[in-house]
């Protein structure tokens, strides 16, 4: 292997998942060519970017999406022990890349904070106590705690009991080594050790307007410049396509059979934000709710401490919202140039199975600022009108395909590695829990699109993550000792 002529790879977006994809491949092959092409005049503009997502370190500590009731009443909490796995996955990068100083100064983009889970009413606090019951014997989830008291609460979440009644029934659990991420900075900080490799160039300002597969089986990119209006051809061997919500455009452009009967629901994602010093100081937790019934996980109510720019903020969340751009600074074309011949069929099943959701996703549309200040009184009963101001997010785009289990229209929650079938074609769709697993995500496409080059690599790759090929969830010794290794890299403590 060692002695074949280094690979030409194309990587599409500058959001976390190219550069994370890109960065491991740099370490795995230092010889192979990458170019890196966004459109946009830097990279994290779009879902990446910190003002544009959430922030929360998925790693299943208080969403309650990842442990879900069963018709007995059981509690199923095998998801949260894969989404934690993933994270400290993703913690174990980092981790190696501040150690060998490819990025620097980690507190710039991570920060220890508790994660709590928070419920209201008899139904969702039986709920809650199920679920602590069954994560607290788990060495992944050690330490966490539980408490209906109405006192204890308030030494957790003070802005959040503040004049709560004391007839309501109320509960949390928490775990304290949660984090919060400011995955905009993560991602300049991994183009920017991106583009000083000698073999890896970072274009901004190029746009990708075809594929063309030629005789060799390579590919000709057709790229054009947005600062002189010239069109350039680049070849490739290997595309990867992590463009966010426009990655299934870009992979209907590659016309692999893969891109069929596939297409997106796009939705914004609206937030109250609160900047007040005096307020922020009185809440420092990361705190999920429950989801409202007949919802999808993504409504998620939520109410963090963030930190951006070195200032400390509070968001509340989210709020949905649709229309048809696939991108923040998309076009309002997106969504209809994506329907052609072979996805429409699969679409207008996915629109009279999930009329719910369309149905929910207009009434946030419609709703008012009184309306959103409603909902977040349920969570800061005392929240005033002034002190939060409404801030749009950045855009996700549902994954919708036909399945065997599902049928027809079946609409994806969370990131999904589509390749072709001579794995010249990778690409990443699909949204939450996204950048917090991007590592993880960047993996599975390099085992699954890579495997001639497994037996070498595996070694190279277990340099970077410690863990890989091991199972963290068996494993608790291993878990104890990489999360201390980590958690100290990247002053966590």
């Amino acid at each position: 292997m060692g002695q074949e002529k280094p690979k030409d790879v194309i990587l599409i977006g500058a959001g976390v998942l190219s550069t994370t994809f890109g960065t491991l491949l740099k370490n795995i092959e230092p010889d192979w060519n990458i170019k890196l092409f966004e459109r946009l005049d830097q990279p994290a503009i779009e879902s990446s970017n910190e003002r544009n997502n959430a922030g929360t370190g998925h790693a299943a500590l208080c969403e309650l999406n990842y442990t879900v009731e069963q018709a007995d009443g059981s509690i199923d909490v095998e998801k949260a022990k894969e989404i934690n796995e993933q994270f400290e996955v993703s913690k174990q990068f980092w981790s190696y890349l501040v150690k060998n100083k490819e990025i620097d100064n980690p507190k710039a983009f991570i920060h220890a904070l508790p994660h709590i889970s928070f419920v209201q009413g008899e139904e969702n606090v039986d709920f809650l106590k199920k679920r602590f019951e069954k994560l607290q014997p788990l060495e992944m989830f050690e330490g966490i705690e539980y408490t209906e008291d109405h006192d204890e609460l308030r030494q957790w979440i003070p802005l959040m009991m503040e004049n709560r009644s004391q007839d309501d029934k109320v509960a949390a659990s928490k775990i304290d080594y949660g984090t919060d991420v400011n995955f905009g900075e993560l991602t300049r900080k991994l183009a920017a050790n991106l583009s000083k490799h000698d073999n890896a160039d970072v274009h901004y300002r190029h746009e990708i307007t075809g594929f063309r597969r030629l005789p060799d089986n390579r590919w000709e990119v057709k790229v054009t410049n947005l600062s002189s209006g010239q069109t350039e051809y680049h070849i490739a061997d290997y595309i990867f396509i992590g463009a966010g919500g426009n990655a299934i455009p870009l992979l209907q452009k590659t016309k692999i059979p893969e891109s069929r009967n596939l297409g997106g629901f796009p939705i914004s994602g609206a937030f109250l934000v609160c900047n007040n010093p005096e307020i922020v100081n009185r809440h420092d937790a990361k705190v999920y709710g429950k989801e409202p019934k007949g919802t999808p996980p993504m409504t998620v109510p939520h109410l963090d401490r963030r930190y951006i720019e070195g200032e400390k903020s509070l968001l509340f969340g989210p709020f949905a919202a649709i229309g048809p751009k696939f991108l923040k600074n998309g076009s309002n074309l997106d969504l209809f140039k994506s329907v052609n011949s072979s996805n429409l069929i699969t679409l207008m099943s996915s629109g009279v199975k999930n009329m719910s959701l369309v149905k929910y996703s207009i009434e946030q549309v419609l709703m008012k600022k009184e309306d959103r200040m409603k909902e977040l009184r349920r969570f800061v009963p005392d929240a005033k009108d002034e002190d939060w101001d409404l801030h749009i997010a950045g855009k996700r785009v549902q994954v919708i395909k036909d399945t065997e289990e599902y049928g027809r229209g079946f609409i994806q929650f969370g990131t999904e590695v589509v390749h072709s079938e001579d794995h010249s074609v990778i690409a990443m769709l699909g949204e939450s829990p996204g950048a917090s697993v991007s590592v993880s995500a960047a993996l599975e496409a390099i085992e699954k699109n890579f495997p001639e080059y497994m037996n070498t690599w595996d070694e190279r790759i277990k340099k970077m993550i410690p863990s890989f090929g091991a199972s963290l969830i068996e494993d608790a010794d291993l878990m104890k000792e990489i999360r201390k290794a980590t958690d100290s890299d990247l002053e966590l403590q």
